[in-house]
Order: structure tokens, then sequence, then C-alpha cells
């Protein structure tokens, strides 16, 4: 009986696969050199967080009713120590109070003190799981602050998070319009405008001054601080971390991140025009007109334990400068508080979209443009439950992507049939590995047969599988809809909870992971049985059918370690997937393709003259050629 061996193109492209599957879960993990960087780091904010708290208790701070309107040697007191912002401590807002604007989408509290929104609630979205009755607070209890640093004419440096703006609510048409005023007397104040539209996650957001030439140094711009500590709001804390970090539109055009897996990573890019700190499915946005002409963004990872750091996930911290303009600050800029969807962030025509990672490349182009459309038709449109939408968008694009794998197969069937002149070949060579290969290739080419017609059928089709890679963890619609046992198909598939953890795999067994394995190992089993090798066993190459029968138990363990934790929806696609792969294999396995038909047609191509090679095959053969002249030339010496 013929040993069964295994292709060398299907070897390449099992190891090119999992190398990919194991790029994409350790790829940006932090060097020890950025761990120590970051330990000088933290040591150094800490110093300068000493002294800020220092230089903090040297200045007033502004208590509410601090002055009446009669005390002119308090107000004098309190005009030199606040630089000229006095005035607003004579007014009734001085005091902890709160203005809430909401719509239909969002609710968002606002704080007199600071003048910054303190809680922002999205009212369509629950915490952790659906029915959980927890609605997703993006910023609440002091997680987030945004302060400008106001140097005055008589250098003083003041925050605007220690100082009570004035509120004023008014409706504008169906808009709610929030003027928030800091005011350093009657016609002199740092305004913030906040304007919420109806049914809309978009908040306009203009910062402007008005006659502070007196009191503000325009020589230097104003540090606008903003930072947010993110909560978890996903079951797998874990997860949801990897996919949590800053993203930002600058130079025009030009998109990037900060590393989702740093650890007090930096980044200094110019002209930017949004800053998002963006968590796996929500993200919350600043963006402006006017471009801040230099920045500082900075994202800390506050898992280091995933039993004990539960309720936040990453810190993100931005740095952006307010350039005054004819001795004024006049920024009009706007907030996104909502979900990290790909469809309703391109609705805005900002290129938020532009934070969803899709991939780059073709992977990202697949996902845009095969992709996102084919799945929105599926659920949305046609209005299918999510697990039968995978379906059907796994067997369309599995359909679809057929034509290839019969190409492949064929190529597989050919070059079985040629198996034994290939054999006949290496004995009669044996000891000339040169002259092997150029008869090798003389045989594919009076044959017919293109040895490379298997492999590129297979890295075709390796573009449509990292995207799906991209796509899955990135689809917000997938997020607490459930299928099946899986309750959460953005989430793992949980069936049995351990009482222990196991190293890399997790403290639970999710159920379509181990599906998915099963279907890989039974779709390796039937490969390497029918796939042969294009060459016999050569003498200092490993065995290749040792090599196979580790595979076929290597992979399904490896789908199993790294898709425990994984979206059930992706496990769900990869099960499917591997299925459908199955069935058409046996169908052209047994229905359509014919060996006896390829081997008559493969001798009737010998009889033939001999195709003029290729190009490739040309210069291959000339590079053989020329290197067996040398080898010839050299025995001479």
């Amino acid at each position: 009986m013929e040993e069964k061996k295994f292709d060398l193109n299907s070897i390449i492209g099992f190891v090119l696969i999992f190398g990919i599957l194991i790029w994409i879960m350790y790829q940006n993990q932090p060097s020890d050199k950025e761990i120590a960087a970051e330990k000088a780091k933290k040591e150094l904010v800490a110093k300068q967080e000493a002294q800020a708290k220092a230089d903090k208790a040297k200045t007033a701070s502004l208590p509410a009713a601090a002055v009446t309107p009669g005390d002119t040697l308090q107000l004098a007191q309190l005009q030199k120590t606040l630089g000229g912002f006095a005035y607003s401590a004579t007014l009734p807002s001085a005091k902890e109070a709160f203005t809430t604007i909401e719509n239909e989408k969002i609710k968002l509290k606002i704080a007199n003190k600071g003048g910054y929104i303190v809680e922002a609630t999205l009212k369509e979205f629950e915490k952790f799981k659906k029915g959980s009755g927890q609605l997703v607070e993006l910023i609440k209890n002091n997680n987030s602050n945004l302060n400008l640093q106001l140097l005055t004419t008589d250098n003083r440096t003041l925050n605007s998070k220690d100082l009570f703006f004035e509120p004023t609510l008014e409706k504008i048409g169906a808009d709610q319009v929030l003027s928030m005023r800091l005011k350093a007397g009657a016609n002199e104040f740092l305004e913030y405008k906040y304007i919420l539209k109806p049914n809309d996650y978009l908040v306009g957001f203009d910062i402007r001054s008005q006659g502070l030439n007196r009191v503000l140094n325009s020589a230097k711009p104003v540090d606008l601080h903003w930072d947010l500590k993110t909560y978890r709001n996903e079951k797998s804390i874990s997860y949801e971390n990897r996919f949590a970090q800053i993203d930002y539109k600058y130079n025009e055009s030009k998109y990037s991140n900060v590393s989702a897996h740093g650890q007090g990573k930096e980044e200094t890019p110019e002209k930017v025009s949004y800053v998002a700190f963006k968590q796996h499915f929500f993200a919350t946005i600043l963006a402006t007109e006017k471009p801040f002409e230099t920045s500082k963004l900075q994202s800390d990872d506050l898992v280091k334990d995933e039993k004990i750091d539960t309720v936040f996930t990453k810190q993100f911290k931005a740095d952006l400068p307010l350039a005054f303009s004819n001795g004024e600050i006049d920024y009009k800029m706007s907030l996104y508080f909502g979900p990290a969807d790909y469809k309703t962030l391109k609705a805005y025509d900002k290129n938020f979209e532009k934070i969803i990672p899709l991939g780059w490349g073709i992977f990202g182009w697949i996902n845009k443009f095969i992709f996102i459309p084919l799945f929105g038709f599926l659920s949305s449109t046609i209005g299918l439950s999510l697990g039968i939408a995978i379906i059907i968008f796994t067997i369309l694009i599995k359909l679809a992507m057929s034509p290839i794998t019969y190409k492949s197969f064929l190529s597989q069937a050919k070059m079985k049939v040629l198996r034994p002149d290939i054999a006949e070949l290496g004995e009669k060579f044996k000891k000339d590995p040169m002259k092997k290969q150029q008869e090798t290739m003389k045989l594919y080419n009076k044959a017919g047969v293109n040895p490379m017609a298997g492999c590129i059928p297979a890295l075709i089709q390796l573009p449509f599988m990292y995207a799906s890679f991209q796509f899955f963890p990135a689809a917000f619609e997938l997020r607490q809809k459930s299928f099946l046992w899986a309750d959460d198909l953005s989430s793992f598939d949980s069936v049995v909870k351990l009482p222990f953890t196991i190293p890399m795999y997790g403290d639970h067994i999710s159920l379509f992971p181990i599906l998915a394995a099963i279907a890989i190992f039974f779709y390796m089993k039937m490969t390497s049985g029918d796939q042969q090798m294009a060459a016999p066993q050569q003498e200092g190459m490993p065995d290749m059918a040792k090599m196979m029968k580790i595979m076929i138990y290597v992979s399904p363990l490896m789908m199993l370690i790294f898709f425990n934790s994984y979206g059930a929806g992706l496990s769900l696609y990869n099960f499917i997937s591997n299925l459908i792969t199955i069935g058409i294999m046996f169908v052209i396995k047994n229905y359509i393709v014919d060996s006896n038909k390829i081997h008559a047609q493969i001798q009737e191509n010998k009889q033939r003259e001999p195709k003029k090679p290729s190009k490739f095959q040309q210069r291959l053969q000339d590079v053989m050629e020329q290197q067996e002249a040398a080898k010839a030339q050299n025995k001479k010496k």
C-alpha cells in the first residue's frame, strides 16, 4: 500500500495560518525595556503628583459663597489670588450643583465646578449581559476629567476644574444648548457650550473666551488635559481590554493608535483632528474643527490580574494645547459618547469609523467591501438572528471560494498522478540533486502541470481567513446577542465553569471552540489521506508524514487554547467554515475530479510537444543550468 503523505503546500499553508494566529494573539506585547521604562515613568509621575499637591495647597480654593457682592476687601484678595476670576465667587452658581441634558440615546450630567461632564450614560445598552439592568456609563464617579490650565497675566496658574461655572440652559429649536461660563466680570468669561441634538450620540462642544485679554497670558497656548479611566462593560475583562486603545487622526488624513497592550506608552502626533478613547464596543471621542498643533497621548493598562482588577480596563490621557487667536480662545469641537459600531460612526462623516480595527491593506478592504455589507444585509435587511446570519454568511463565503478549493484539489490530484514518475527521477538521479530538479521541471512542463497551482489558491484564501479574525471581534452587532447555548456571541460561550485556572486556557470551557477543533481534526485527517507529496522523501529533509501526524493533533489543540476565551461568533464561524470545507472536498473528490481522466490527460500531454515554459520556469531552469555548469567547472579544477 502506498504511504500516505501530506502535500508540502498544505504544510506551508497551516504554518502560515498558525503563524498569523500567534501574531494576532501576541503582537505588541511589552518588552522588558518597556516595562522598566514604565516603572521609571510611574516613579516620576508620583513625584510630580506630590509636587502638584504641594503647589495646590499654596493656591487658594474657591469656596461656595466665599464672597458676597458688597465685600470689597475679600473680593480684592480673591481677585489677586485667582487672577481675575474672583467674580465667579459672587454668583449663585458658586456651589456644588449639576445640570442634566438628555435625548433618546444619552444622558449627560454637567457640574458647576469645572463645567465638565461628570456622568455620561448610554440609555440603549446594558453592562455585562442583556437583562442586567445596569446601563453602560462611560463617565461616572470622577473617572474622567477635562481641565484647562490657565496662565494669568501675573504668572499664576489656575485649573478650570477647581473653579465654578455659571450654567444657562435653553432650547433652540429641537436642540438643547447648555452654556457654562467661568466669569471674570459681567462680560468677561471662559465658556463651555454643549449642544445636544435629538436622537444623537454626538454633542457639540465649543470652548471660547471673551474679554480675557487682561486676565490670561496669551503668549502660550492653554493646556487642555483630558483623561478617562475606562469602566469594564463586558463579560470578559481580559477580552475587552485587548481591544481598548487610544486612536487618533492627525496631519489631515493619517490615522494611528497608542497600542492596546501599552504600559504607559506615549505618542506625540501633530495637528490632531480627533482623539478617541476606545473601549471594545464603546468609544468616547473628542473632535475639533481646528486641529491641535501638538499633543501628548498616553495609555496605561490597569488589568494586571483579571481576578482582582475587575472594575477598570485602561487609563487614557491626552494633553492638547488650545492656541489663542487675537488674544482669545475659540475652538469648535464635538464629543461622541456611543457604540464603537462601524456603520454608526461612518454616518457622522468625520472618519470616526477608522477607530474600528478592520485590518490593514487587503484585509481591511475585504472587511469594508465584502464582510460588513454582506453581514449587514443578512442581519439587518433580512432580519435573521445573528447566529443564523453567521452560518449563512459562512456558507456564502465558502461557496464563493469553492472554485479556488477546486483548483487546489485538482492540482494535488495531478501531482499524485505524477508521483511515480517523480520517484523514478529521484532514484535515477539520486546522486545528482541538481540534475534531478532540472528533469523534474521538464516533466512538469511536458505533462502540463504547474507545481505552484496547489499553493497559490491556498494563499489566496489566507486574506479572507485573517479578515475574519478582525471582523468578528469588531462586530458590534454580536454584542449580547444569543444563539443556542451562547448568551453573548461577542464573548466566550462558557458551558462549564472550572474551579481552577488552566494556564493559557482559562477557568471555563467553551463549546464552540471544541466543535471547531473537532472539525479541524477531521478535515486534516481527510486531507492527510487524500493529498500527496509532490516528490518522494529526500535525504536531509524531515519526514513530512510524521510532521503531518503531529499537525493533525497540534492544530485542534491550538484551536482549543486560543479560542476558548475568544468571542463565540468567531468560533462558530470557524466551526461552520471547516464543516463546509469538508463537504466541498468530499463532493470534489467523489463527484467532480476523476483521477482516471486526469491520468489519461497527463499521459496524452506527455506525447505532445512540451509547452513553452513560462518566464519564471525559464529563469529557474537557466539558474539551475548555470549552477550545474559552475559545479562541473569546479570539478575540473
